[in-house]
């Protein structure tokens, strides 16, 4: 059997908004944004530049509850990880786009880490895995 998570979708308050952060700030593709009248919605997805595999699947709140977890989809953790294949150039990028960073970067067992926010507060780590890493590996393969 094989299976794979095609789409990530990440509650926002506004299609545009959250497509000019995420294409304009972090560089990421617009691979779709088409209107579906029978829902009066948008299916807007992006992806990092290159990348393989899941997408972002961009969904506009359509309830007072959705509304509630923009930018709190889990509860304060760390929701979604960045890898990246030059961790310093993306990192100074980001911080000249004023992208804020609540946790510096370190070094760990598994690569260079940072914690920055996205538009409406959600955590996500920025990160350059070591060649060593199980993750590489599997990818790799």
């Amino acid at each position: 059997m094989k299976q794979s998570i095609v789409h990530i979708a990440l509650v926002v308050k506004d299609y545009d908004e959250a497509i000019a952060f995420y294409t304009k700030k972090l560089h990421f593709d617009l691979i779709e944004d088409t209107y579906q009248p029978e829902q009066d919605k948008r299916w807007v997805v992006v992806a990092p530049p290159n990348s393989i595999g899941t997408t972002i699947l961009l969904a506009k709140a359509s309830s007072e509850e959705q509304q509630s977890f923009i930018g709190n989809q889990t509860g304060g953790r760390v929701f979604l990880f960045l890898n990246t294949d030059d961790f310093w150039r993306d990192y100074n990028e980001m911080s000249s786009m004023g992208i804020e960073f609540v946790r510096e970067p370190k070094e760990a067992s598994y690569g260079t880490v940072a914690v920055f926010k996205d538009l409406y507060g959600n955590l996500w780590d920025l990160l350059q895995l070591s060649p060593e890493s199980p993750i590489i590996t599997t990818i790799d393969t």
